[in-house]
């Protein structure tokens, strides 16, 4: 259990409240850029920020088990679909397979922990990964099936597992989601939508460090491994990051593995 004044801080900076709650593609643009990344369709179960526990604007909010009538779901749902259209954040399966937004400012640190060099491709990356990539970067925008045919992954389930390889090195994102006649995604190149951003080169440890407080801001106050269940990141890492942000009197350490905002309001004695 958390303390009030702190769940009542990510009430306020997670949406989970109705005063706050998304209601349209541009509340939640700035819901992402705020947050600075969060998952698509978790509930209450999960801990961190949620684009459906946002747009449901409750701190209980629960999913129920037909999703396809729920309105808050479908809602949600043709929201992600607008967001990845407008191509203003970025939205992929990054770490442990999760469908996860990240504002611009973000890519830099996740693409310095999880991205991969050029010549590391070969090295990392199975074969129907590579056989993906060579026909994107020919062609740099196909649909689905299309993609499949020209890569020659004819099981669906190999050309899945290539895409989601791709899509966790910060290499291939999902451009757009077409519904007629048939639902396929279009898939493209992450460098070509983020240039600037995945262009950068960040230090390990400045990306720990900033993927650390962007949580913490939102959080206001971390349990142990909290952060790791939010970001996919080791325990260990998540602790350095923290640490860092100790060390430059940003955040308290209150006892192992919790750390708190070092503000007098949120700073818990």
């Amino acid at each position: 259990m958390l303390p009030e004044e702190i769940e009542a801080h990510r009430d306020r900076m997670w949406r989970r409240d109705p005063e706050y709650r998304v209601e349209d593609v541009y509340g939640a643009e700035r819901f992402i850029e705020e947050v600075g990344f969060c998952e698509t369709l978790t509930d209450s179960r999960r801990p961190g920020p949620s684009l459906y526990v946002a747009v449901c604007g409750r701190r209980d909010a629960h999913m129920p088990r037909n999703v396809q009538k729920d309105p808050e779901t479908s809602h949600t749902w043709t929201l992600k679909d607008e967001i990845l259209r407008r191509g203003r954040v970025y939205y992929g399966k990054l770490v442990r397979g999760k469908a996860m937004f990240l504002a611009p400012r973000m890519i830099p640190y996740f693409n310095a922990l999880w991205g991969l060099s050029r010549r590391d491709e070969k090295k990392r990356f199975s074969k129907r990964a590579l056989a993906v990539l060579r026909v994107l970067r020919k062609e740099w925008e196909m649909g689905t099936a299309d993609l499949r045919e020209e890569s020659g992954l004819k099981d669906r389930k190999a050309f899945t597992l290539a895409l989601d390889e791709l899509q966790a090195a910060m290499i291939v994102v999902p451009t757009e989601v077409i519904y007629q006649p048939k639902l396929t995604y279009l898939w493209g190149l992450a460098e070509e939508r983020f240039p600037e951003q995945l262009s950068l080169r960040i230090n390990r440890q400045i990306a720990l460090r900033e993927i650390a407080r962007c949580f913490l801001d939102g959080a206001g106050l971390t349990v142990p491994g909290e952060l790791a269940r939010v970001t996919g990141l080791s325990r260990p890492d998540a602790g350095l990051g923290n640490r860092a942000l100790v060390k430059e009197g940003y955040a308290v350490m209150l006892s192992p593995g919790t750390y708190s905002l070092a503000s007098s309001s949120l700073c818990l004695d």
